[in-house]
């Protein structure tokens, strides 16, 4: 039980309680690592009286629980969690972050000492198993350059092991056996059988094994660690978004305030320039809103009196006031984080295929050994000899091979990824990327470039309207600007909020924006267009869109020739959506979609039995992106989104896509063949051991040759075609 909270163990303040006595309660939990933790913890927590739901983020350690009444005993949560043998404490995200920091740099620490022994204990054994000078060393030589192998080894294999140590440690308590359990043993037993050997002044010892496997082994460890902190940024970038410190109007008088204050009915100024700090009404003002990054949606909202407004959403021109419906816990961006942060969980709870190996793989092995040392002894062999043959089953079936089946493989295929131009944040997205049979792609920034660009406009036209335009912090505006170059800007500019800006260009009055605003009568409106004119003039009309990626269609083509169906997803509005559906070749298209809808069509799909790869860019698409069963984002694509994401491609070729699912599956076939040497392997090193016709010393070369037979098949050419 954690200190603080045995001093204190009414918990029931830290209930945040609705109007209906519904409450939940928010703990962090260490010392869960897998989805077997997760499926333990929740189910023991749901099934106390009075709990609705509980849910546990493996990624930070929240474990958030809804309570249904007051009835319901808080401490009773934090009791269970603790009685199943984890640590628990009230949630602090400041504590939260403390901890995984900690975590990362003891791995961090860790890895060092396994570095620094493996490479130094490398002076002593080289000479034990290759000689000196051309010269095999004597029996006292070889017993001196042992014992400073195990000086060296011991230490840095006790101190860098810890990690595995207290892994095994805490799964053997709960009744399971994990990777780390046959790590565990197999380090310490090798450790045992060297220190027995070089006592006796015997020929092997293996002191070098054991701190290289645990430096090996600890590589992974420390990358997984850095995907889940990358995970734990998505959410943290989407919150970013959010404004810290709101504009609060009391009597008048304007007010900063934290964005954590502000309730409900409060009335909030936001400036032309400053983000939404709240989902709100507007009272009263005028502007245009910029929703990309909520809705995906490129053209700008004209907004007034009675109008919503999503917090996130930039405002550009016009100063608003506006009415706060919710709180900032309960806006838009807090409920796209939680749903990223539900993606996550998700995507956490797959279980290493070498862990689901383990569950059979640690009881037959530890049972071989343990017979073969009983069997041996009582055969006549002698306690020496006996557990000389248990340690060899022990090291020949040592989880090297089978540990390095998948990540060697990850590697090669992350190593040609990268030097192609996507970005890989984890083996696991390679896994998922191989089981995809479904892609979705969201359409702006993604199938087409994402900002607007000028239509075939005369040129002398352009640099006519450019003075107004460099004067406008409007896209369509800036857009014309930059088709423009660098030049003079407008005298006397006045922007009118939702309409256009005015000014004098050599002395004559000129107007850029809205056909009404600049004086055309009759014409349609449209969100693509803007119109400029001197006063008493020809009005001139300049049309803009969002152009094609040149092989978004090829993409499309590829990927129906891999077998899957492609589906666009978007919060623009349908025109657009359709325009570039029939561009690129796609039926399927669903437009004015918010984040919510987009997020509920992944999981039909999922419910369907279809495994979807989304491709995205926007805050829109960060949500849907972790919910994904794999997911893409595109370079230029917001902070947010990247992070959601499991692979990033760099550069406007969107063919990456098709390359990453074609390695990715090629990754796939190399993995099962590791798989399935590793079995090979043990079908025939075990009985082999248990015979007596392999020594700890045979065992360390057909365990250490093992491993390398993986590397080589990962690192064969060929793993995937090089991105065009």
């Amino acid at each position: 039980m954690s200190a603080g909270l045995a001093l204190h163990r009414d918990l029931e303040a830290f209930v945040r309680r609705d109007d209906a006595g519904r409450g939940q309660l928010d703990l962090l939990v260490s010392g869960a690592r897998c989805a077997g933790c997760i499926s333990k913890i929740e189910k023991a927590v749901r099934d106390l009286p009075g709990v609705e739901a509980a849910r546990l983020n493996l990624t930070t350690g929240k474990l958030a629980v809804e309570l249904a009444g007051q009835d319901t005993a808080p401490q009773r949560v934090l009791e269970t969690v603790e009685g199943l043998g984890y640590r628990a404490c009230l949630f602090d995200p400041g504590e939260a972050a403390a901890a995984q920091d900690r975590e990362g740099r003891d791995l961090a620490l860790a890895l060092g000492v396994a570095g620094f022994g493996a490479g130094n204990v490398m002076m002593f054994t080289v000479p034990a198993w290759a000689g000196l000078f051309g010269q095999e060393l004597n029996a006292s030589t070889l017993t001196v350059m042992y014992w400073l192998a195990a000086i060296v080894a011991t230490p840095c294999a006790l101190f860098a092991g810890r990690p595995f140590f207290r892994s095994a440690w805490a799964s053997l308590k709960r009744g399971r056996a994990n990777m780390d359990v046959p790590i565990s043993i197999g380090v310490i037993l090798t450790l045992m059988v060297s220190f027995s050997e070089t006592i006796l002044g015997g020929r092997h010892a293996y002191f070098d094994a054991a701190v290289t496997l645990l430096f090996l082994l600890l590589i992974g460890r420390y990358l997984d660690h850095r995907l889940r902190a990358g995970a734990r940024s998505a959410a943290r970038d989407l919150l970013a978004l959010q404004t810290p410190v709101a504009i609060r109007l009391v009597d008048g008088v304007e007010r900063g305030v934290p964005v954590a204050e502000v309730k409900v009915g409060d009335r909030l100024v936001v400036a032309p320039g400053d983000r939404i700090p709240v989902d709100g009404d507007v009272e009263t003002g005028c502007s245009e809103i910029d929703n990309a990054l909520i809705t995906g949606e490129t053209a700008l909202a004209a907004v007034g009196p009675g109008v919503r407004l999503n917090a996130g959403a930039l405002n550009l021109t016009g100063r608003l006031i506006m009415s706060a419906t919710a709180r900032s816990e309960d806006s838009t961006l807090a409920a796209i984080a939680r749903l990223m942060e539900a993606g996550a969980q998700t995507r956490s709870a797959y279980v290493r295929l070498a862990d689901k190996a383990a569950a059979l793989y640690v009881p037959l092995v530890h049972t071989a050994a343990a017979l073969t040392f009983v069997g041996g002894w009582a055969l006549g062999l002698g306690p020496r000899e006996a557990l000389l043959r248990a340690a060899a089953v022990l090291i020949v079936t040592c989880p090297c091979a089978l540990g390095l089946a998948v990540p060697a493989v990850q590697v090669a295929a992350s190593s040609r990824l990268f030097r192609g131009g996507v970005l890989v944040k984890s083996g696991a997205a390679l896994e998922r990327l191989a089981e995809v049979d479904h892609v979705v792609f969201d359409k702006t920034g993604v199938l087409t470039r994402g900002r607007p660009a000028l239509i075939g406009a005369p040129a002398h036209l352009v640099r006519l309207a450019a003075p107004l335009a460099r004067a406008s912090r409007h896209p369509l505006a800036r857009a014309l600007a930059a088709e423009a170059g660098l030049g003079l800007v407008a005298e006397a500019c006045v922007e009118t909020p939702g309409q256009g800006v005015e000014g004098l260009i050599d002395g004559r009055r000129a107007r850029l924006g809205r056909a009404a605003f600049v004086g055309v009568d009759g014409a349609d409106a449209r969100e693509t267009e803007l119109w400029f004119g001197f006063e008493g003039d020809v009005k001139i009309r300049f049309v803009f869109a969002d152009n094609l990626r040149p092989d978004a269609a090829g993409t499309v083509a590829a990927l129906r020739r891999l077998g899957l169906p492609v589906e666009i997803l978007s919060g623009d509005l349908p025109s657009p959506v359709a325009e570039v559906a029939e561009a690129v070749g796609v039926t399927a298209w669903r437009a004015a979609l918010t984040p919510f809808d987009k997020v509920a069509t992944i999981e039909a799909l999922a419910v369907q039995g279809r495994k979807v790869l989304m491709v995205g860019d926007g805050l829109n698409d960060a949500a849907a992106l972790a919910k994904a069963h794999a997911s893409m984002a595109p370079g230029a694509a917001v902070d947010a989104a990247q992070n959601a994401a499991d692979l990033v491609f760099t550069g406007e070729d969107l063919r990456a896509v098709v390359e990453a699912i074609e390695t990715a599956r090629e990754a796939r076939r190399r993995a099962l063949e590791n798989f399935g040497f590793s079995a090979l392997y043990n079908l025939i090193a075990t009985p082999a051991a248990m015979a007596g016709l392999i020594n700890p010393f045979v065992a360390a070369l057909a365990m250490s040759g093992s491993s390398i037979v993986v590397l080589l098949n990962a690192a064969r050419p060929r793993l995937g075609r090089r991105p065009r």
